[in-house]
């Protein structure tokens, strides 16, 4: 997979959008983003996406047509997608023919709102004309900020911009919980029972109809030289690696990092391998249990298994229950209790191991004696092309941003960070395991998690300096990306080094200094950096697809250089 695929570009009057495979994506009007995107999914009742394949694209000078077939998850969906440009307006409608009966969870037309709306005032009309006046959310909502909609109208960037849905009930979530950079507005309505059933030969037909119009004039160019300015705050972040799921024989190489983090499905055979390969590389380790809902004493072994290993930290999860993915008040005194027994003094600590939308929406579980608050991102849960990696640092900001709010004055460990999800937490059935007691066949995310092929690319090293200048928030103690080696690694199964790894070890040089932090200019290039001994090092990462030019301000001193495109480049005084 190439880093960035070129989009095809389809204009019709003031109208424009790219087509990135199945996706209408950066809809314009006069130039200006109206939506982030539009397409059509099919999920099942895992909440796993069918992917469609586009078979035939008809274009002409008012429509743009996707001829388009669901692939896998015994989905049978064929039809179209299209855009259509019609006086004063711009409607986009699927329909889709399933050709057998299919359970699934959504089916049909999903609209993603900008995250540079958070904050606008908009106007909702409900299915029964009634309306009311709201706004996009500016923190990260945690539940559904809007529902029942059948239409929606709001300004942004000199817009005035409405959408009309027809074809079923809609409602909208915040993305950003996972950080996608978007609002979503879907059907149908979570509150209505699922998976539902779409017969044989049943269709699914729904339309958006768009209407925008200008309310202000040109904007500003945007500055030639773009500047970051970089601010202390406090010390800069503990870097640690995900320890590797991946199967025996483990690779000789050498420690990367302050710690290392390792998961513990205390219902698995081979738990105890995985701490002994986990601690191997003679590093702390940051230890997350998953309990044995059906042993609860399963704990007191895996708190014994501790006591030689004294780690830096432990965190503990419930997998079923009402409070599955995070850490409530019984597992924390539970956890607690074993240490106690076992003679161990080690800090606690408790929130989500799946996305920040758990933390967000569970936070009232936790109870009040955590020593610090653990989170986990995922940027690549709802889409996996490129633009939604890049937009989600940004993203991740906001996130870091908001977990240091609810922790207060606890100190905040992100991670492990992975481009796809390590398991899906919203599955229906069992999720797959190890059923040997060694590591032969790997343990965790190698049974329940997805790899990417980007995973050895090499603008994933400035990615991964992007993903920390996002998260450098003070209060943020420890960030936690992918692991040791392997499909999901900084290294290949032999323990050759990916591009990553080079971007790891720059960031732990830093680890322990005084922080530099800054915001993007444009969610594109970042920069952070730390100064340590009078000296002061900067890493800047230029995301785009263009070599940039940037001046970054730290520390008393400026910088200026071209960063190529897809590459992070180091300074120092």
């Amino acid at each position: 997979m190439t880093w960035f695929a070129e989009p095809r570009r389809w204009e019709s009057g003031p109208w424009s959008l790219e087509l990135r495979d199945d996706e209408l994506a950066d809809l314009r009007f006069d130039g200006r983003v109206v939506l982030r995107s539009i397409r059509s999914v099919v999920r099942d009742r895992d909440w796993g996406t069918a992917p469609l394949a586009v078979d035939r694209v008809v274009e002409s000078d008012a429509t743009l047509t996707l001829h388009v077939r669901s692939i896998g998850l015994g989905s049978s969906f064929r039809g179209v997608v299209r855009a259509e440009a019609r006086p004063g307006r711009l409607v986009v409608f699927t329909d889709l023919e399933s050709d057998a009966a299919f359970a699934t969870n959504r089916t049909g037309l999903v609209v993603l709102h900008p995250p540079s709306v958070a904050g606008s005032r908009l106007r909702v009309t409900h299915p029964d004309g009634a309306s009311e006046a709201t706004a996009f959310p500016a923190a990260i909502s945690p539940h559904q900020p809007v529902r029942g909609i059948a239409g929606l109208e709001w300004e942004h960037d000199g817009l005035a911009v409405s959408a009309a849905f027809d074809g079923d009930v809609f409602e909208m979530e915040d993305q950003r919980n996972w950080t996608d950079a978007s609002f979503k507005t879907y059907s149908r309505p979570l509150s209505l029972p699922f998976p539902y059933t779409v017969a044989a030969r049943g269709r699914v037909r729904q339309a958006v109809t768009l209407r925008a119009s200008r309310t202000s004039r040109e904007r500003e160019a945007d500055a030639a030289l773009a500047t970051i300015s970089l601010s202390p705050g406090g010390t800069f972040p503990a870097i640690g690696l995900g320890a590797a799921t991946g199967p025996d024989p483990a690779p000789e190489v050498p420690a990367v990092g302050g710690s290392v983090l390792v998961e513990l499905d205390l219902a698995s055979p081979n738990w105890r391998a995985a701490l002994a390969r986990a601690g191997a590389a003679g590093l702390p380790l940051d230890v997350r249990l998953l309990l044995d809902a059906e042993r609860p004493e399963a704990l007191d072994d895996a708190v014994a298994a501790l006591a030689p290993v004294r780690p830096a930290r432990v965190g503990v999860f419930h997998q079923i229950g009402e409070a599955r993915h995070v850490s409530d008040a019984a597992a924390v005194t539970a956890l607690r209790g074993a240490l106690a027994r076992a003679g161990i003094d080690v800090p606690v600590v408790g929130g989500s191991r799946a996305h920040f939308t758990e933390l967000n929406r569970e936070r009232h579980r936790l109870p009040d004696d955590l020593d610090g608050v653990a989170v986990t991102l995922t940027p690549l849960f709802h889409a996996l092309g490129t633009e939604q990696l890049v937009e989600s640092i940004a993203m991740q900001r906001l996130v870091a941003a908001q977990t240091v709010g609810f922790a207060g004055a606890l100190p905040v460990h992100i991670g492990p960070i992975s481009l796809r999800p390590r398991y899906n937490d919203v599955a229906a059935e069992p999720q797959p395991g190890p059923v040997r007691d060694d590591l032969a066949d790997g343990y965790g995310a190698e049974f329940t998690g997805s790899d990417d092929p980007r995973q050895s690319a090499p603008e994933l090293a400035a990615w991964t300096v992007a993903s920390a200048a996002a998260l450098a928030v003070p209060g943020v103690a420890s960030v936690t990306w992918f692991e040791e080696w392997g499909a999901r690694g900084i290294r290949s199964s032999d323990g050759e080094p990916y591009p990553v790894a080079h971007a790891i070890e720059a960031l732990s040089r830093l680890a322990g200094g005084e922080l530099l932090t800054g915001d993007s200019p444009d969610g594109e290039l970042w920069a952070l950096g730390a100064r340590r001994d009078g000296r002061t090092t900067v890493l800047v990462a230029n995301l785009g697809r263009t070599d940039a030019d940037v001046e970054v301000v730290a520390a008393g001193a400026a910088w200026t250089a071209a960063v190529p495109a897809g590459s992070f480049v180091e300074f120092r005084d």
